[in-house]
């Protein structure tokens, strides 16, 4: 069921990289750190977001083809996650 994630932890099933770590965005008083995850040649979305000490991290079941789009993609879906809910990511559920 999972084995996509587990996958993506172990270095992927041909030895790829686990994840990509983008370059950090500032967004309202967030910081986003892209890190798709490499998958079969493709990127999953995927990232952290950051406020003070506190962080958050996303995967998406989006893939998308190359690095850089991935990147991007990622950024959006985190920006998405902030306007939505705010502080309340670092909420335990």
């Amino acid at each position: 069921m999972l084995n996509w994630l587990k996958k993506a932890f172990a270095g992927g099933a041909q030895g790829e990289a686990a994840s990509v770590k983008g370059e950090a965005t500032e967004y309202k008083g967030y910081t986003i750190t892209p890190t798709p995850i490499a998958e079969g040649g493709q990127y999953r979305v995927s990232g952290v977001i950051e406020k003070a000490e506190q962080s958050h991290t996303f995967i998406r079941s989006d893939l998308v083809a190359g690095q850089e789009a991935a990147c991007d993609f990622s950024v959006t879906k985190a920006k998405l996650i902030i306007d939505q809910l705010g502080d309340r990511i670092f909420e335990q559920s």
